[in-house]
């Protein structure tokens, strides 16, 4: 059996220093709890409706419409015009289980819902969702 001398310099190290990594990780973290709440509908600047909560029944593949109180659109994080909305909605009702939620801010005339309603149907869309806050 043979030793090895404490001045011998040619072994290589064998141990991973991971503070920094642990460092950043945690960094990451709290970063993504900060952040996560703006995500909410409330961070894009739409106030919904407040009613009593209701359970969904079923899975269904949802994609959220979103109208602003000046009656712009976002479908999907993006802004989108009505005629790029109803080429969507053709396209994404054909997937099994497709719905349709619609996070409308409570300024909206009701006039501009009812006319994406109608786009819905005509797209050939039968599930439509209204997304509000539960009240406290």
């Amino acid at each position: 059996m043979s030793m090895r001398s404490s001045g011998d310099t040619d072994g290589a190290i064998a141990e991973i220093n991971v503070t920094p990594l642990v460092d950043v990780m945690l960094v990451l973290l709290i970063i993504f709890i900060v952040t996560a709440p703006m995500i909410t509908p409330q961070a894009m600047k739409i106030s919904l409706p407040q009613t009593d909560p209701v359970v969904q029944r079923d899975q269904a593949k949802n994609e959220v419409l979103v109208i602003f109180k000046d009656g712009f659109m976002s479908y999907k994080g993006s802004n989108i015009s009505e005629l790029e909305l109803k080429a969507f909605m053709v396209a994404d009702g054909k997937v099994p289980h497709y719905q349709l939620q619609v996070q409308a801010d409570e300024a909206v005339p009701y006039g501009r819902v009812a006319q994406v309603m109608a786009l819905a149907q005509t797209a050939g869309l039968n599930k439509l969702t209204f997304i509000t806050i539960p009240h406290k």
